[in-house]
């Protein structure tokens, strides 16, 4: 079973939160507004190339209606089955972890 780095988590995330229009070039967006920081045009394809490999994501190109984009053709960006499965691992360890914070933060009292 494959595992998700930091950043392909991030992505699958990012994914999920764009439902209506993941296109690539938003996902992108919304990683380096949300998460607050910078995402280099390689290193997020390479990432999607890796999660595409590991059967986490799968994507269509799509023709573009944005007369900038010259015609090059749009990638639509989908988590499968595995993806989602490999997120919500994720979610259940960082949960596990996070809720330890509590007594030593003082939350919950």
């Amino acid at each position: 079973m494959s595992r998700v780095r930091d950043f392909e988590l991030l992505v699958i995330l990012a994914i999920l939160r764009q439902p209506e229009e993941p296109y690539a070039n938003r996902i992108r967006e919304d990683l380096e507004r949300n998460a607050k920081r910078r995402v280099t045009r390689g290193a997020f394809y390479r990432t999607l190339d890796r999660l595409q490999q590991k059967g986490m994501i799968r994507w269509e190109l799509e023709p573009s209606r944005v007369p900038e984009r010259g015609g090059h053709p749009m990638r639509r960006l989908h988590v499968t089955a595995t993806g989602l499965a490999a997120a919500r691992r994720q979610q259940e360890v960082l949960l596990r972890f996070l809720n330890a914070l509590e007594p030593l933060t003082g939350e919950n009292e």
